[in-house]
């Protein structure tokens, strides 16, 4: 019994052998590991239909795209959770800790495109990372303008939305 069990280790077509953890490209030098759930076919789509994985995109349209998801994330527990949330002009506060924040991150990704980053490697999850996204300080920069701007933009949208929530609901019915 025991013989059967090792012969059976390492042949793919074995049941036993499909949901387990193995290295990557079965090279286990390469530090990569290969799991059910970074080398499903969901999770494969799900990562590279992120910004920073999208073929065919700008560096400022990657960061416009990021920094407009964070801006109006981050606007909600801001004016939700925050110290004022219960003062009367709490949503201006959590607008202001929101952009506060953003500029942070922003002067954050400037520093580390000063540090010369190195090149993004593929993985089992992304298998052919884009090689002109974050290529040189230029890119990198302008991923940060623009993460600068869409997320300002986005905690602009989020605080628009929550102040004129009833005129928008009254639209919608």
């Amino acid at each position: 019994m025991a013989q059967a069990v090792n012969a059976s280790k390492n042949l793919p077509s074995d049941p036993r052998n499909r949901e387990t953890v193995r290295p990557a490209g079965r090279d286990p030098q390469d530090g990569n590991l290969e799991t059910p759930i970074n080398s499903s076919p969901l999770v494969k789509w799900f990562i590279n239909n992120l910004p920073a994985y999208r073929l065919g995109l700008t560096p400022f349209r990657r960061g416009l795209e990021v920094g407009m998801a964070h801006g109006y994330l981050l606007f909600g527990p801001f004016a939700k959770l925050g110290p004022l949330r219960d003062a009367p002009n709490a949503n201006l506060a959590g607008l202001l800790g929101s952009i506060g924040l953003v500029v942070i991150l922003t002067a954050c990704l400037s520093l580390y495109a000063n540090s010369n980053p190195a090149k993004a490697l593929a993985s089992v999850t992304v298998p052919n990372p884009p090689v002109d996204a974050f290529n040189s300080k230029e890119s990198w920069n302008n991923f940060a303008s623009a993460f600068l701007i869409g997320g300002i933009g986005g905690a602009v949208v989020a605080y628009f939305l929550t102040g004129n929530l009833g005129i928008i609901q009254g639209l919608v019915g």
